[in-house]
């Protein structure tokens, strides 16, 4: 008796699992448009308008080592998926070694609010725009290692 119940239980935990790793796997193949329906939300690049303050740190890669590294920049978003950069500084290992101003590169944003954000020869970043375009996330994907935010100011 003990055996039958045994298998009964291991057979019922087996299907339990197997409909979570199915349910876990399905998840990411959700299209982005779905995706976005679901919590109400359909992202697009000009909703990304005005000045943002950004902060991140992370590493910098100088030959092969990595460095650690704080950034501080006024990101203007332009609604048409080009940024520029009203100031900003680059502290790698303590210290200051670029100021930003003027700086600039494109975004996207897919209807999924996950898009992209590159620095001609810079570095490139993953992002997500959080609801009402009030604050967004990112991770560097190229150029170094780093992750941060980005804060919308008002009324600039």
């Amino acid at each position: 008796m003990k055996t039958k119940l045994t298998k009964i239980i291991m057979s019922s935990l087996a299907f339990a699992c197997a409909l979570v790793c199915l349910a876990v796997t399905m998840a990411p193949g959700t299209s982005a448009t779905a995706r976005a329906a679901a919590d109400g939300r359909v992202c697009s690049v000009g909703m990304l308008k005005g000045l943002y303050l950004s902060s991140w740190d992370g590493y910098a890669n100088f030959g092969g080592n990595l460095v650690p590294k704080t950034v501080m920049e006024g990101k203007r978003f332009n609604g048409d998926g080009t940024f520029s950069n009203d100031f900003g500084t680059v502290n790698v290992g303590g210290m200051t070694i670029i100021d930003t101003t003027g700086a600039g590169g494109s975004y996207t944003v897919a209807p999924d609010c996950t898009g992209t954000l590159s620095v001609p020869n810079g570095p490139s970043f993953n992002m997500y725009v959080g609801p009402g375009a009030q604050k967004i996330w990112f991770t560097q994907t190229a150029g170094g290692l780093g992750v941060g935010t980005a804060t919308r100011l008002p009324g600039r």
